[in-house]
């Protein structure tokens, strides 16, 4: 229906148009006799659904709805520079042109962090034998056992405990007749103190010294007990062994509190500091969110994966946190009018003093340049003027302007594809000229998509054993399309290198993991970077690279990846939930 209407519109407007121009030539006739008024013919056309589209004739059809062309209706550039457009607000309207006003606000930056729990080493005791003897008996005899403070772990036979016993028992005894006697007095309490304090370092306390003193019982076997409470993470001895002293007999972590390691990539660095507070999840616990605090920054990047180890310290009084499970974590930062990190407590409360941001969808990037469309109204009409600026870091979901826009200024954030288009049209420069790129880069870019997307099937197929040897093979490759990058022209190589590292660091994690889990945890990471690079350069071949998006991945947070085809394939799940997933993207 709202078709029918437009054609119906336009034949109207049509229909005026001759009857006005009707009217102009019967008055024209009306002022002199022999005078010949011939119409223009228009240099240009444009489709009325999309008044965008400006062609130079109309011996085609409008390339998006297939119409027939419309005479232009010129006005004059006079005034414009040539970085400038200027439309009717109804062209505007259907271009489907959306403005935003840049501000300061708030800006937040948000990482995301993958990692594991570890025992906390500081709470980590080994218990060991204090005297020589036979293993009798172990109340605790295998890994994972749960103990509490105090609790019997074994039984030790000792000779050595009985004969100091008995020392204990005739030393008392002495001292007592020497008391008695009157003489040599003070020899017996030295003889019991020396004997009080040997079987104390034994391990035995107080009251069992107290009833040996008291004439009790000498026990023949020292009962070992645990330190601390916690988890057995080791046994070391068995019943039936013949210890000395200072032989290892169990190792046991007070879980009470854990350490949970991240790995950082370089470019996250900037963003984290001890003391900062880090939430995280499990898969162990959806929808349920811990936090623990930043205890240490390792100073020493791994050459293999290009990360730095980041360790918390997480309360775990309710034992819900396992050694080996993996985490993700999410940071969010606060950033300055600088871009730089502001501690907590340090957010300025005056609102002049947060950061001049606009949104991520703002900016066209082209290599080491970012150029926004500003918008502003002149005689009735939208004029888009095209401008260079700095950026500072992403925050989210927008980005710190460092220069080029103030506070107050317009602009586009949908749509300035098409306004470039229709300046080029009219023979204006674009402000998204490329540079060429090399043809060796581009070869060189294939052959690493080509191993990208073997890799990508292996994830898919749950074949670990094949994805290991064609992450091998992927590594080749990018080593291969780093050294292409010398060809490329100057801001080429600028955008590559905002991409290189991470890409090849990734790369590595997926090569050095473990599992195939944590191989699809590095992958997340290489997808996106590999998209990103290809959505700048494009692709040599003719196969179109497709990206698909699952938003359950990496526990409901969402992730990408690339195929060469349209089928879904999630290299996330496998064979659990293989069909998870759509396509949002496609570079040919």
């Amino acid at each position: 229906m709202t078709i029918f209407l437009i054609f119906v519109a336009f034949g109207l407007g049509l229909l005026f148009r001759g009857v006005n121009s009707n009217q102009r030539n019967e008055a024209d006739h009306g002022h002199g006799e022999g005078q010949v008024h011939e119409e223009a013919e228009p240099t240009r056309w444009t489709c009325s659904m999309h008044p965008q589209i400006i062609l130079p004739n109309n011996d085609q059809q409008c390339p998006i709805c297939f119409m027939d062309l419309i005479p232009l209706e010129e006005k004059s550039r006079e005034g414009l520079d040539p970085n400038e457009l200027a439309l009717s607000k109804s062209a505007v309207a259907m271009a489907d042109i959306l403005t935003t006003k840049v501000v300061r606000q708030p800006a937040i930056r948000r990482l995301r962090l993958v990692g594991k729990v570890k025992q906390d080493e500081t709470r980590t005791r080994t218990i060991t034998s204090r005297v020589d003897g036979r293993l009798d008996r172990l109340y605790v005899d295998s890994t994972g056992q749960l103990v509490t403070r105090g609790m019997k772990l074994a039984d030790i036979y000792s000779p050595q405990l009985y004969s100091a016993q008995a020392e204990l028992q005739a030393a008392v005894r002495l001292g007592q007749s020497i008391q008695e006697e009157g003489l040599l007095a003070g020899t017996g309490d030295a003889t019991v103190r020396a004997a009080v304090k040997r079987l104390k370092l034994w391990g035995l306390d107080q009251q069992q010294i107290q009833d040996i003193i008291d004439g009790g019982q000498i026990k023949e076997h020292l009962v070992v007990r645990a330190p601390v409470g916690g988890v057995v993470l080791a046994r070391v001895a068995s019943s039936g062994d013949y210890v000395a002293t200072g032989t290892v007999l169990y190792r046991i972590a007070d879980l009470d509190q854990v350490w949970v390691t991240l790995d950082a990539f370089e470019v996250d660095i900037p963003w984290l500091s001890e003391g900062q507070q880090v939430s995280f999840t499990t898969r162990a616990f959806p929808g349920r969110e811990f936090s623990g605090t930043i205890l240490f920054i390792n100073q020493v990047l791994s050459r293999r994966t290009r990360t730095v180890e980041v360790r918390l310290q997480v309360g775990n009084s309710d034992g819900l946190l396992k050694p080996g499970m993996l985490v993700t974590a999410r940071v969010e930062v606060a950033l300055g009018a600088d871009g730089q990190l502001l501690t907590p407590g340090d957010e300025p409360s005056d609102p002049t003093n947060h950061p001049l941001v606009i949104p991520a969808t703002a900016p066209l990037l082209t290599g080491d340049r970012a150029v926004v469309y500003v918008h502003r109204i002149e005689d009735g009409q939208a004029v888009f003027q095209g401008r260079q600026i700095m950026l500072g870091p992403q925050a989210g979901d927008y980005y710190i302007v460092a220069a080029g826009l103030e506070e107050g200024d317009e602009v586009v954030t949908r749509g300035s594809f098409k306004i470039d288009s229709a300046l080029q049209i009219q023979a204006q420069p674009s402000m998204m000229s490329h540079d060429p790129v090399a043809t060796e880069f581009m070869a060189a870019l294939d052959r690493a998509l080509n191993g990208y997307f073997e890799l990508q099937a292996a994830l898919a197929d749950d074949d670990d054993t094949a994805a290991r040897a064609h992450s091998r093979t992927l590594g080749n490759t990018l080593h291969e399309l780093g050294a292409a990058s010398a060809a490329l022209t100057p801001s080429g190589r600028v955008y590559w290198s905002g991409y290189n590292n991470e890409i090849q660091s990734a790369a590595n994690g997926v090569q050095d993991a473990a599992d195939i889990e944590k191989r699809r945890l590095a992958f997340e990471p290489l997808s996106d970077n590999l998209w990103a690079v290809v959505d700048h350069f494009g692709c040599g071949s003719d196969v179109e690279v497709r990206r698909f998006h699952c938003p359950m991945a990496m526990d409901g947070a969402g992730a990408y990846w690339l195929q060469n085809h349209a089928t879904v394939d999630n290299p996330y799940y496998g064979s659990t939930m293989r069909r998870c997933g759509s396509q949002v993207g496609a570079v040919q």
